[in-house]
């Protein structure tokens, strides 16, 4: 009896059987057009390593971010979680940041913006500069968000420019004060390629 012979459902069957059984055995089964990553280094931890150690200047940043004011023909690029823009980056906040940072192509979320060293350092609000970041991490795919921080409005630091990608918007670049009030969900970060 061959293998075509079989059933397509006892096919799959005999399949788990031999990934389950490599990997107690301790291999990776990958499809032939998978490229192997070394078992301590996740391709996603991997691909972060890459994407920063290529710095970004805050003026570069902030330069990256207006370009999406106009890219639409003169019109901004509208806000989508499933769509990336012709530059490769998702059109929702984290692929915006992702763009302005020269992260890996679609870029990771707002949770990983967040929560990964690699790719941020939490820090004072007081310490804010421009292309650090305001993050609300929590909740879920349609509360959490992410915006730049441009440069506080006056000396009262009651206000700050930022840009942002928002729902039923697409990129904006306005007045903010998301994080200022104390126990806001939103937290500051500096993306950790960014230089002065």
């Amino acid at each position: 009896m061959s293998i075509t012979s079989i059933s397509r459902r006892a096919r799959i069957s005999l399949a788990a059987v031999a990934a389950g059984s490599a990997a107690v055995l301790g291999f990776a089964v990958l499809p032939s057009t998978a490229t192997a990553t070394p078992a301590d280094k996740p391709a996603a931890a991997a691909q972060s390593e890459k994407s920063t150690k290529d710095a970004v200047t805050r003026a570069q940043m902030l330069e990256r971010a207006a370009t999406w004011l106009t890219a639409n023909n003169g019109a901004q690029v509208p806000y989508s979680q499933t769509e990336t823009w012709t530059d490769g980056y998702r059109q929702d906040c984290s692929g915006y940041v992702s763009m302005t940072l020269g992260l890996w192509k679609s870029g990771p979320n707002t949770v990983e913006l967040a929560n990964n060293r690699d790719l941020t350092t939490p820090i004072n609000l007081g310490d804010l500069k421009p292309g650090d970041l305001l993050i609300d991490a929590d909740g879920s795919n349609t509360t959490r968000h992410v915006v730049i921080f441009e440069k506080w409005t006056d000396d009262s630091h009651t206000a700050y420019s930022a840009f942002e990608q928002r729902g039923g918007h697409g990129t904006d670049h306005r007045v903010l004060d998301y994080g200022l009030d104390a126990g806001s969900e939103y937290k500051p970060y500096r993306p950790t390629n960014l230089t002065d």
